[in-house]
């Protein structure tokens, strides 16, 4: 095709979930639920550490930041999703496509690299426990929670730039929402290059915290394992345990995601994994760093006994 037979896209039509109309009430009304909870839920917990003075720690600090960015994280792609569910124009529009995009891709890479941070702390914790106050300053805790989103967001700012200087000859988006993957697909000209700036960044997104949070946690179950006592070992892994959970599930549904093959069977897999990452992780963590943390359900006990006995 000759360069200027290409007409310009404005909008795209996001065709994920249009294969059946029938399940589109169910499909909003369970999105719907799973959004409020996770809203609900994460900003809970931002309060709950802001408000009790003995969850003023290092640890709840990434935490805190942990519910933000899903928060948020969130909020890209869901609320746009439930309006596509009720509506016969799925459309977006070639701006909201890339601002999506954007803040989508600058969140999620912000998490891979606080997941990082967290599995830092949780090393020092555990493996330099009387350290732990001197090197976790509030300095290194204030660098080791602004680095994620810088990272990530510059991330995301130079994949947005090389993907908006394609030539689209389609407007479909085969998703539900605006990803990166989606759009190299639509791309009428030579994106070889394009891919390959997507890939090394992604490739840098993915592994470099992962690396980190490998090396660490092997040096915490090296650490654990040569506790004498079974209490103390138990009390070791449970200040781990959350952490080590939420990384297992983020991870695996993203390179479940990311790693399939090129083909249409991939593509209906792809979107369901999406789901899992995009709205239901976030509505896991608050959940698993609640239930499983005896610090944060005595907190919000102390919390609801002020409140209720003021």
């Amino acid at each position: 095709m000759a360069g200027s037979n290409f007409t310009k896209v404005t909008l795209f039509i996001l065709s994920g979930f249009t294969d059946h109309p029938e399940l589109q009430v169910s499909l909003f009304l369970l999105f719907l639920f799973i959004y409020l909870f996770t809203v609900l839920g994460n900003l809970g917990l931002i309060m709950l550490i802001r408000i009790d003075s003995q969850l003023h720690t290092p640890m709840y600090f990434f935490l805190s930041n942990l519910a933000f960015i899903d928060t948020f994280y969130s909020s890209t792609v869901t609320p746009k999703t439930l309006v596509s569910f009720q509506s016969n124009h799925k459309t977006i529009s070639f701006v909201g496509c890339f601002v999506q995009m954007y803040f989508f891709v600058g969140f999620l890479c912000s998490e891979c690299f606080l997941l990082g941070s967290m599995a830092y702390d949780r090393y020092i914790a555990i493996c330099n426990p009387l350290l732990y106050s001197v090197v976790m300053s509030p300095k290194v805790c204030n660098w080791l929670g602004v680095l994620p989103y810088a990272i990530g967001f510059t991330n995301s700012l130079i994949s947005i730039c090389v993907i908006s200087s394609l030539v689209f000859c389609d407007s479909s988006i085969n998703h539900f929402f605006c990803d990166t993957t989606a759009l190299l697909a639509l791309s009428c000209i030579d994106a070889s290059i394009t891919e390959m700036v997507i890939f090394v960044l992604a490739g840098f997104t993915l592994i470099s915290p992962l690396l980190i949070i490998t090396v660490t946690y092997t040096a915490i179950i090296s650490a654990i394992l040569r506790i004498k006592s079974a209490a103390g070992r138990q009390k070791a892994f449970s200040t781990c345990a959350s952490h080590l959970l939420s990384v297992t599930i983020f991870y695996g549904s993203l390179i479940f995601t990311y790693l399939q093959p090129d083909n249409t069977s991939s593509l209906t897999q792809a979107q369901v994994a999406s789901v899992f990452y995009t709205i239901v992780i976030p509505m896991l963590n608050p959940l698993i760093y609640s239930l499983r943390n005896k610090d944060v359900k005595n907190a919000f006990l102390r919390v609801m006994h002020r409140n209720l006995f003021l």
